[in-house]
């Protein structure tokens, strides 16, 4: 009696294992994928004051929905806008950026788009000259 005991334990156990593998897999996150048509965006030469924007565009490859979590910009002088809503399988998103242009000289801005893809984040760069205008 006792060997049939041990025997119906062991096989209890290991027909419940694998449910206990499943739940395993399932804790683990589940990420989505993003692929950029571009991540830089060269505005060459812009008048002071004018504020210029850009459009990164991405779209979602996999069957997760992608989530953009946040969109940072590395200062004040530049704004983002991004989809808040879920990006579903081959759906296309924009990330929109502009730029105020308020001073001259070369800049290079970074923005930080931080998402449930497998990277985790991606940085997003423009850049260009600013000049004065003529009066």
């Amino acid at each position: 009696m006792r060997r049939v005991k041990i025997t119906l334990s062991i096989l209890l156990v290991s027909a419940f294992l694998p449910a206990f593998n499943i739940q395993k897999e399932n804790d683990q996150r589940v990420t989505s994928s993003i692929e950029w048509i571009k991540t830089e965006h060269n505005f060459g030469r812009i008048k002071q004051n004018i504020p210029v924007a850009a459009a990164f565009e991405f779209k979602n490859p996999s069957m997760v929905p992608l989530v953009i979590i946040s969109v940072e910009p590395q200062c004040g002088c530049t704004v983002a806008d991004y989809p808040k809503e879920p990006v579903t399988f081959g759906k296309k998103g924009v990330v929109s950026v502009s730029f105020d242009a308020r001073n001259s000289g070369y800049f290079q801005k970074s923005i930080i788009v931080t998402s449930n893809s497998e990277q985790g984040s991606t940085t997003l760069v423009i850049k260009g000259e600013v000049v004065m205008q003529d009066t």
